[in-house]
């Protein structure tokens, strides 16, 4: 356990994980509470964050939970007044959830576009809506949302979606950063490549590996400079770093997380 987060209290969405593993919301939230962060861990899928709280718990962390459903305001409101009531501030806003359907803008359904475009990012709008009042008031605080280099770069996969979300969050993020920079509030996007994380396994096993998991990580570790996927702890250590004192000047920064794979991309 260390104290880089001592005091602090971490509100972390997506904060479970999609299947067997460590997704990068489940790995932040543990790491911020084993860095002395108290963190307020929400997901949609309730077993999920219970699992997380479970790992917290038995390291003597602390962290409570809450069902959620990020893309539906009245419940991000009620979300943000848990938190409060629980640990009576908010100093890191995390936010990590997001989904991924494999299509073009031809194959996909105007259903399927609205859907991402609410999960992936009209949820960190409307994190940041109920949130920020509450760290302005307090004298700043810190935000994170997980971007990709999808939103930045085509990796080769047809997920306009995705890609669109995820540039989506850049801008956003950025508007923040600026407009909250003299109010002591920062806001940081995370870029992660190519991750071994179990989001990956379902929308792009067909992609890649033919529906064989295992040939879908080993094509996907080949495509990476390093020969190797990253995983969660990688954007886990990343968004640590971003909470603390030590990023105190970093703000509207865009940090790639991907082993090098940006710079092969024309």
């Amino acid at each position: 356990m260390g104290d880089r987060l001592k005091n602090k209290v971490a509100l972390v969405t997506g904060a479970g994980s999609v299947g067997p593993g460590w997704g990068n919301g489940k790995a932040t939230a543990v790491l911020f509470a084993r860095e002395g962060a108290k963190v307020f861990a929400v997901d949609i899928n309730l077993a999920a964050v219970e699992e997380t709280k479970s790992i917290i718990d038995r390291e003597g962390g602390s962290c409570a939970i809450l069902k959620v459903d990020v893309a539906k305001s009245e419940e991000v409101q009620a979300m943000v007044d848990q938190c409060l009531k629980t640990y009576g501030r908010i100093d890191i806003l995390h936010n990590n959830v997001g989904i991924v359907v494999v299509g073009g803008p031809v194959e996909i359904s105007e259903e399927t576009w609205d859907r991402v475009m609410a999960v992936n990012l009209k949820s960190m709008f409307l994190t940041c809506k109920y949130v920020l009042p509450h760290m302005e008031k307090q004298g700043g605080g810190v935000i994170t949302n997980i971007s990709s280099i999808a939103g930045i770069r085509y990796t080769g996969v047809p997920y306009v979606t995705y890609s669109t979300t995820k540039a989506g969050i850049l801008g956003f993020t950025q508007s923040i950063a600026l407009q909250y920079a003299e109010k002591n509030i920062r806001a940081n996007s995370i870029l992660p490549g190519l991750m071994n994380t179990p989001m990956i396994v379902e929308p792009l096993k067909g992609v890649y590996g033919g529906g064989d998991v295992q040939r879908m990580i080993e094509v996907r570790n080949q495509q990476c400079p390093t020969k190797k996927m990253g995983d969660a702890w990688d954007v886990a250590h990343a968004a640590l770093f971003l909470a603390t004192d030590e990023a105190k000047y970093i703000t509207g920064a865009q940090i790639v997380v991907d082993g090098g794979i940006t710079c092969k991309y024309v």
